[in-house]
């Protein structure tokens, strides 16, 4: 009797098993589920957040019917990216023109920190930044005076040459009383013209304009695709074998 109780009882505890298995499983995939529910649901609210106002998108509505135009807003990276506050990469604080994203990694063109422009970020990346003042950015073209320089630069396509480069665009350097440097202060109500070379990624010169500036130091920044070059492929030094 002892061991027909036993068997019995063994028995209905491998029954037992598979069910509260599958009960663990389904707990787990609900789980699963709601993450990714959380993730969208985060998605979509750092997509509005990184959003210009509707207002600022009322105001340029006309200018926004124009093909490669834009109206973004850059959040600074010591506020938003250092204390992990947004989970896109970079925090919002980069901009890519050809990919229209603010991920940092997808040939970003500009970034926003401590109330400076930049541009150039990874490897033998680099660019050119210039303040034009406050000038409509309607007037700005491939054909304006300072711009020239900028739209007929020849990207550098060996490394060398492409860390020289660097160098001197770090330290800013002036070319017929103009000058052009990789980081410049951001001013709101004065337009730029970006220059970024991001090898394998794009080549292109842009000008935009600081409308505004938020409460929290975002900047409201319309924009315009002036030229888009080749994208370069870097020529790497090889260490002869």
């Amino acid at each position: 009797m002892k061991k027909i109780f036993t068997a019995t009882l063994f028995v209905a505890f491998v029954a037992i098993i598979p069910f509260k298995a599958l009960a663990q499983s389904d707990s787990r995939d609900e789980v699963l589920k709601q993450i990714q529910a959380k993730r969208t649901e985060l998605a979509t609210l750092e997509k509005k957040f990184l959003s210009p106002s509707d207002e600022d998108k009322a105001a340029y509505r006309e200018y926004l019917d124009h093909r490669d135009r834009g109206l973004i807003r850059l959040l600074p990276r010591e506020v938003y990216d250092k204390e992990s506050i947004m989970t896109v990469r970079g925090g919002g604080a980069y901009y890519s023109f050809t990919r229209l994203t603010h991920a940092y990694g997808y040939g970003s063109d500009l970034s926003l920190e401590q109330g400076f422009l930049q541009v150039g970020f990874a490897g033998a990346d680099y660019g050119m930044l210039l303040n034009i003042g406050d000038v409509p950015l309607e007037d700005i073209s491939i054909e304006h005076p300072k711009v020239k320089f900028l739209s007929e630069y020849v990207t550098v396509l060996e490394e060398p040459q492409a860390r020289a480069e660097q160098r001197r665009f770090g330290g800013g350097t002036t070319i017929d009383g103009v000058s052009y440097n990789r980081r410049v202060r951001a001013q709101v109500k004065n337009t730029y013209v970006v220059r970024s070379v991001n090898y394998s990624e794009s080549d292109v010169l842009v000008a935009f304009r600081i409308i505004r500036k938020d409460d929290d130091g975002s900047l409201i920044i319309a924009w315009k695709m002036l030229k888009e070059f080749p994208i370069p492929d870097l020529v790497r030094n090889r260490i002869e074998q």
